[in-house]
Order: structure tokens, then C-alpha cells, then sequence
């Protein structure tokens, strides 16, 4: 049995199909939880409480740590602590391996390719919150009080991930034969990883002996150019609309208005240069994973009537 700690979100429904199909029986945790076929285990635990998280993982033999909290600086240094403190004492009291699944933020502006290797020097409050919890959870690796590995992503485009930026600038406004929109500057390059490579990989890596006590890039197609990915969205939407370049300044004014533009401000770093995320590590240790072609991932993300 292996469970999945915030079961409904952009990677946990993708990873919970994908340990399915290697036959591993599936556990799905969250607030509200939902069986995506027949004999999936559901148990509904708040991840802020220590018991609920106990529970959660008791039985199992592996957890993988893909809860989304809300986008906000303010609940992110409040609970992600509790949170990860909740599922080191949990792994560790039940001898659960765990699979934390992470972002590029606590890495701060870089540059060059990010790799494993590059430092932990994070600008933005959210990336430090991140970096606290890594640390966190490395330390406990070093210790040996838990088997753990960090398995991280580029930014997300998928066919279910409604709170990536591409569907909400890019995919969905397309669909409703609006002008697609960038932020910033659309002429650096841009990593984007897909969602169901980066559940398939993180299954594939959960489940790899040799993987654990290791940070992971997952597989990503090769970064292109914000115009590129604009070009490929109207080609696959069978349109031709002009795109918008959301610059600074009207993010800055949006964000007076729409919560999530403003937490995303600090992060703006990641759209003002090139943004090339580095997955060269897991290519060579699985040199069969397929990366889904980005022209091809994009044709599934325009075909979803999200």
C-alpha cells in the first residue's frame, strides 16, 4: 500500500493512476477525498493534525507528499512546517518511506540551467518557507530517521492542472477564442514540465530502490521561448491570436486586485530571464522514460474542456 498525501491535485490524481497501473494498492488522503475507480482507499485527515497524520500512513509502505496548500505567503510560513513536521514524525514512527514532491522556489534566481546542485539561496518568502521545510526534512534524512527523497518540477502544464499559469493565461482563454497571454517577456526561455510525466516519474522514482536519499529533477521536454509555446497553443487551437505580454507594471496593478497575482510578485524573477530547468540526472538513470513532446502535450491541454 502506498498513499498519497493530497490525493486530488494536479500530480496526486496523475500518480494515483499511474501506481494503479503498476498494480501497487493506493491509499488517497485529503480533506475531502474522492475514489477515482473501485477498491481505492479514501481517508479523509487534516494534515495539520499530527494523529490524522499518523493514521494517514499508517500500513503503508511508502507516502508521497503532494498536498497544495492555499497560494499565500501568510498560510504557507504557518502550516507547511506543521505540515512536513507531521509527515517526518508520522514516516518516522511507521517506517513509511516519503517522497516529497517540490518546487524551484527555494533555489532564488539563477543563472544558467538548474540542476540538482544549485543552491539553496531563495529570494522570495515562499521560497525561504520552502527551503525551511527541506532542510527540515533533510536533516531527518541525515539522521536516519527517515528514508526520504525531494523529487522537484518546473513550472506545470497539463491537461488537469487548472491552477498553472498556461491554462489560465495560455489554454483557457484559448478555448474561448481569447487572446492568449504571457507574463513579462516571452522571448527567454521557459521550462514548463507535464504533469502526467512528472506523476509517472515520481512513481517510477518512488518505487526505484537506488532513488531515495536524493533529490530528482523530474523529466521535462527541452525549455523553448514564451513565443514558441504561444505559437504551438494557436496551432493546436486552430487559431491565430496576437498575443498579450503581461508586463510588470500591469502585473503590479492587477495585483491590487486579484490575491494570487499579488502572492506571485516576489516570483517575477522567473518570467524577467531565462528559466531552464535541468532534468539531465534522471535521463541517465532511466534513459526509456518517454518526455512527452511539448507540441503534443500542448494539443491534449487544448482538447481538455476544463
Amino acid at each position: 500500500m502506498q498513499v498519497i498525501l493530497g490525493a486530488g491535485g494536479a500530480i496526486g490524481k496523475p500518480l494515483a493512476a499511474e501506481l494503479r497501473r503498476m498494480n501497487i494498492p493506493v491509499r488517497l488522503v485529503s480533506r475531502h477525498p474522492e475514489p477515482a475507480q473501485e477498491g481505492d482507499e479514501c481517508v479523509s485527515a487534516d494534515l495539520l493534525d499530527a494523529p490524522a497524520m499518523l493514521k494517514a500512513v499508517r500500513g503503508c509502505e511508502e507516502a508521497y507528499l503532494t498536498v497544495g496548500l492555499t497560494y499565500s505567503t501568510k498560510v504557507w510560513r504557518a502550516q507547511w512546517p506543521v505540515v512536513m513536521h507531521n509527515a517526518i514524525e508520522a514516516c518516522a514512527a511507521t517506517g513509511c518511506r516519503l517522497v516529497f514532491f517540490d518546487n524551484v522556489y527555494s533555489y532564488g534566481p539563477v543563472d544558467g540551467p538548474m540542476t540538482e546542485d544549485t543552491p539553496i539561496r531563495p529570494t522570495a518568502e515562499k521560497g525561504k518557507v520552502r527551503a525551511q521545510i527541506e532542510g527540515k526534512l533533510r536533516e531527518a534524512m541525515r539522521a536516519g530517521k527517515v528514508t526520504a527523497m525531494i523529487v522537484r518540477s518546473a513550472d506545470f502544464y497539463g491537461p488537469d492542472a487548472p491552477m498553472s499559469f498556461t491554462d489560465a493565461l495560455v489554454f483557457r482563454r484559448l478555448r474561448q477564442s481569447k487572446a492568449p497571454q504571457w507574463m513579462v517577456s516571452p522571448d527567454h526561455l521557459h521550462s514548463l514540465t507535464y504533469t502526467p510525466d512528472a506523476a509517472r516519474a515520481t512513481a517510477l522514482l518512488g518505487n526505484t530502490p537506488d532513488a531515495w536519499g536524493q533529490v530528482w529533477h523530474l523529466p521535462t521536454a527541452p525549455a523553448i521561448t514564451g513565443n514558441s509555446f504561444l505559437e504551438l497553443a494557436n496551432r493546436a487551437a486552430g487559431t491565430n491570436l496576437k498575443p498579450m505580454v503581461l508586463g510588470k507594471g500591469i502585473l503590479r496593478i492587477a495585483g491590487w486586485f486579484v490575491p494570487v497575482v499579488r502572492e506571485g510578485q516576489e516570483l517575477i524573477y522567473q518570467s524577467d530571464r531565462d528559466y531552464v530547468f535541468d532534468c539531465t540526472r534522471f535521463n541517465a538513470r532511466f534513459p526509456d522514460f518517454r518526455i512527452t513532446p511539448m507540441e503534443e502535450g500542448v494539443r491534449a491541454c487544448i482538447q481538455t474542456r476544463s
